[in-house]
């Protein structure tokens, strides 16, 4: 919880000094379309993670990372957008957000994916 703080405070100190996006902490990773997702229900789907993320942009990829054994879901996942600029609008808007009791922490990430890995 004290990540999603961190970040929701620095927006907010981004916005009442009108820093411009080229200067924004978001800018660091113009070079990757990834968001991490944590805090996830257990039981939510790739189809259902992709519904929830698609109000800020066109998701082409989906990692929900499952126990290797049971198959059942880790609670995070890494998500891909078409477009670079939807994962600002996510983890801003999104990063706190409550789903079935849990909040999620929405945050930019460097992910790689494996060469097994499809885009959808």
């Amino acid at each position: 919880m004290n990540n999603i703080r961190q970040v929701q405070a620095l927006n907010k100190r981004e916005l009442e000094n009108a820093i411009p996006p080229e200067a924004s902490w978001h800018a660091d990773y113009r070079d990757t379309a990834y968001i991490y997702i944590g805090g996830l229900p257990f039981d939510l789907s790739e189809g259902d993670i992709v519904t929830i993320f698609s109000q800020y942009g066109e998701p082409v990829h989906i990692n929900l990372m499952r126990d290797k054994e049971t198959g059942k879901s880790r609670g995070f996942a890494f998500l891909k957008y078409e477009d670079q600029r939807s994962t600002d609008l996510a983890v801003d808007n999104l990063g706190g957000a409550t789903v079935l009791g849990r909040v999620l922490r929405v945050d930019h990430t460097r992910y790689k994916r494996r060469d097994e890995e499809e885009e959808t």
